[in-house]
């Protein structure tokens, strides 16, 4: 058809030039300014009449080529896979055996024995706080003790041999008893001057200096970190509960250290937090080179959702027609590089990852269009690149 109206094109303008040929010339010949500027303007306007049906021509020309040629596309092979979807929300990494250690004795700090940085070991001395005369008061004691034992164990063996009393043997009894309660008592007092470490790890930091005047409870003396059981406790909403559950898979992003850990949920919490209407999750994380610290901020991909047979396709091909329905396009081959374009709708379920879950509408095996999806119409010529 493009050749038939390039050879008609080519004829009229050839037929209305040669007609007009002789009249020019005479006009030429005759040398009249203004009837020569007269014809020229009735050629101009010839011309341009005849430009704007030769762009008509070429627009409709352009628009069949473009109808009947077949556009290039990209297509995908739909098979059964395992499908995951992860929801993201934000943690923040916590150990247990992260503290600040109160004395239980208030005095004078007289000695501490660690440095920053050190490893230490469960009931290793840290620091010594002067006892107020504890220890004195505890020989003395102890002597009481001594005079009170010996003093039962003689009423005892005249008891059993049926000499004294029994009040007598009764109060160096309750003597001997009453004096070595006292003693434990005092020791009791006199082991909270020294403290030791809870846990073993790493002092982190020391808070107060020796000579220090330190209270019961209200003082911060020493911190102490053991790295080895570090976790990530994040927060999800609570429509979640039934999807979540020890074991769970999750993922873990720590972008400050450039870190990337898979690991499962360790424990899932109880409670509900009536502010925010969430609960807590616990992932534990390995921690080796102890790279993690206590209060890094995580991002935990925790997987709500598995579906083990699958059909998965890009989401970025999907579109909406005008009753609301998702529609995708697939390859139905007619040669070996050629094909049409048929439109499908489809069911659809969760996405993740740019990839979208179809629960209906496409069966496994079939051909979907990936690049070009969103140029093709129903029924039109498609050729395949790859």
């Amino acid at each position: 058809m493009k050749k038939f109206i390039y050879l008609l094109l080519i004829t009229i303008t050839v037929a209305s030039c040669g007609g007009k040929e002789g009249s020019v010339d005479s006009l030429l010949e005759k040398g009249n300014l203004s009837e020569i500027k007269a014809k020229k303007a009735e050629l101009s306007t010839q011309q341009k009449e005849l430009k704007a049906k030769i762009d008509k021509l070429n627009t409709f020309i352009e628009k069949e080529e473009k109808h009947d040629r077949a556009l290039l596309v990209s297509t995908q092979k739909v098979t059964d896979t395992i499908f995951k979807h992860f929801v993201e929300v934000q943690g923040n990494v916590e150990t247990d055996q992260n503290i600040i250690i109160y004395p239980e004795f208030s005095g004078i700090l007289t000695n501490v024995y660690v440095n920053e940085g050190q490893r230490v070991l469960k009931g290793q001395r840290l620091a010594k706080i002067d006892d107020g005369g504890l220890s004195s008061q505890l020989a003395q004691q102890e002597t009481q003790v001594a005079l009170a034992k010996t003093t039962f164990e003689r009423q005892k063996r005249l008891w059993d041999q049926k000499i004294g009393s029994e009040i007598q043997f009764l109060e160096a009894k309750a003597n001997y008893e009453a004096a070595d309660k006292a003693a434990q008592q005092i020791r009791s007092q006199l082991g909270k001057t020294m403290i030791t470490a809870p846990f073993s790890g790493v002092v982190d930091n020391v808070i107060a200096e020796q000579g220090q005047v330190v209270n019961q409870g209200q003082t911060e003396v020493i911190r102490i970190v053991n790295l080895s059981d570090m976790y990530v406790k994040a927060s999800l909403p609570e429509n979640y509960l039934n999807s979540i559950k020890k074991g769970t898979e999750v993922n873990v992003r720590l972008s400050s250290i450039g870190e990337e850990y898979e690991g499962t949920v360790r424990q899932v919490g109880n409670y509900i937090n009536p502010d925010n209407r969430t609960f807590d999750v616990k992932i534990a994380i390995p921690n080796k080179d102890e790279k993690v610290k206590p209060n890094l901020i995580a991002t935990v991909q925790v997987n709500d959702y598995t579906s083990e047979n699958a059909i998965t396709i890009p989401e970025s091909i999907l579109q909406e027609n005008s009753k609301g329905e998702t529609i995708a396009f697939i390859y139905e081959p007619v040669t070996d590089s050629t094909g049409t374009a048929k439109r499908i709708v489809l069911e659809t379920g969760l996405n993740y990852d740019s990839k979208i879950e179809v629960k209906s509408g496409l069966k496994d095996g079939e051909i979907v269009i990936v690049e070009g999806a969103k140029s093709v119409r129903d029924g039109q010529k498609v050729t395949t690149k790859n």
